[in-house]
């Protein structure tokens, strides 16, 4: 039941019952059992993620997890900012905090930028660490499954090597968990955002990066060895640009938003950011709207082998390109029909992300909720049977 509820946020009775297999008059009395203790209670309609546009009620009473029963914390570590939210096990979003940092700041002053972060946004939710289950961490990189360090091609070289998830727990002094920054993207989106509903889901992060996170049968996968979705390191041109992995015309050396920007530097600037190129674009600048679209189709010519693999029925695109919109998804839309198999082009819909910026972040407080549940039952005396 309390993984079910973890899972859920908020649920009826029945749905609880459905899920866990139990006799709805069990579940009436487990309910009642835990409402005691103040670790259950009673809501009017689902709780959500602030800003997923997922509180649209459903009938009857929902049961879901208070506060008592603790809080998780998510850190996002980017390329320019470091971002921490603080949820309950009931899925509500109590506080969040965001830093931007300098470009490649090294691992350990990030690190202190988060146990920062992350005391602040406990306080404005009125919590401590001593009240926080466990943390979830994203970074933008290959993570190897067995050592738990970033790869040599991630955009963040002041984490190579590092032991990222011990690292942050010595700091923080609490269970953390780690994940790719694109895999809690996809996590986030497809539990909150536009990513619901769908068992099989690609979901694109362009940025400085580009990664792809995978959701497969209903579950995360992230590969063997944790570097599954690393599409930012398809070979696209030949005989392009060498990319920072070694290769040479992998896909960030054209789509990546220092690609785009660079394509534009000479005829807009050198100072211009991707938020003016868009809204330069949005606003009638043909050459950033070409630079915009060309990206796209460079995206979408990769994203058609992904759908070719493993066919999913839809394609979440987020990261500093997606506010583009169509003038991205367009594109991309029309590269994936070309290059992939009529039936996995059709099969694939593509939508842009429902989270934001905030995706990351999100996704790593989705990873912390799996194992805050764990952290609960391990510590909590009232769960023993009683004489």
């Amino acid at each position: 039941m309390l993984r079910a509820l973890t899972e859920a946020g908020a649920i009826s009775r029945a749905e609880l019952a459905r899920r866990t297999g139990l006799a709805p008059s069990t579940i009436s009395a487990v309910v009642g059992e835990l409402a005691a203790e103040g670790l259950v209670g009673e809501r009017g309609r689902p709780v959500a993620v602030a800003g997923a546009g997922a509180a649209l009620g459903r009938p009857g009473t929902l049961v879901a997890l208070q506060r008592r029963a603790g809080t998780v914390l998510g850190v996002d570590f980017g390329k320019r900012h470091v971002r921490v939210a603080v949820a309950d096990l009931a899925h509500a979003v109590l506080a969040e905090r965001a830093r931007v940092v300098a470009e490649d700041l090294p691992a350990a002053e990030a690190i202190v930028v988060a146990a920062e972060l992350a005391d602040s946004a406990l306080a404005d939710a009125g919590a401590t660490r001593a009240d926080v289950t466990a943390a979830g961490m994203g970074l933008p990189g290959p993570i190897h499954a067995g050592t738990g360090e970033l790869g040599d091609s991630t955009i963040l070289p002041g984490w190579v090597g590092v032991r990222a998830a011990d690292e942050l727990r010595a700091a923080l002094g609490l269970p953390v968990e780690i994940g790719n920054d694109a895999n809690l993207g996809a996590l986030s989106e497809w539990r909150w955002g536009a990513g619901r509903g769908a068992r099989d889901l690609v979901y694109v992060k362009a940025s400085t990066g580009i990664g792809a996170g995978l959701i497969l049968g209903g579950r995360p996968y992230h590969g063997s060895g944790g570097t599954a979705g690393e599409i930012g390191h398809t070979v696209i041109d030949p005989r392009g640009s060498i990319c920072r992995c070694g290769n040479r015309g992998c896909l960030e050396t054209i789509a990546g938003v220092p690609a785009v920007l660079g394509a534009l530097r000479e005829a807009r600037g050198e100072s211009l950011t991707i938020g003016e190129a868009l809204a330069r674009a949005a606003a009638g600048d043909t050459g950033c709207a070409r630079a915009i679209a060309d990206a796209g189709r460079a995206i979408g010519t990769a994203v058609a082998t992904v759908d070719n693999l493993v066919n999913p029925s839809r394609v979440v695109v987020g990261g500093d390109l997606a506010p583009a919109g169509d003038l991205l998804l367009g594109p991309l839309r029309e590269a994936l029909r070309l290059a992939a198999i009529r039936s996995a082009a059709a099969d694939a819909e593509v939508v842009a992300a429902a989270l934001g910026e905030r995706a990351e972040v999100l996704g790593a407080v989705a990873l912390a909720l799996e194992r805050g549940v764990d952290h609960v039952l391990d510590q909590a005396a009232w769960f023993n049977p009683r004489p």
